[in-house]
């Protein structure tokens, strides 16, 4: 069964390794429809062209947490249930 997740991407540092935590848009938010918080990071990351650095970390309640690697930078994703409905299939 599919369920609707709340990614938030909280960009950590730029293609060079810099910090850019205090620019605007360091934080930005993503809806994603998965079978499990693990699936909405893979999903997630294989859609904007990311891999994930080491283990995506798993929490009970469907949540998790994880870091990623773009062409732009490190991202941190953390991943929780939606309360919006899914769309029809």
């Amino acid at each position: 069964m599919r369920m609707r997740f709340s990614i938030e991407q909280r960009h950590l540092t730029d293609a060079a390794g810099k910090p850019v935590a205090h620019q605007p848009d360091a934080v930005s938010f993503h809806i994603c429809e998965a079978e499990s918080a693990e699936d909405a990071v893979h999903l997630f990351t294989r859609g904007c062209g990311a891999a994930v650095i080491g283990n995506v970390l798993k929490f009970p309640g469907f949540q998790a947490v994880a870091t990623v690697r773009k062409a732009d930078g490190v991202f941190t994703l953390q991943v929780s249930p939606a309360s919006a409905a899914l769309t029809p299939s």
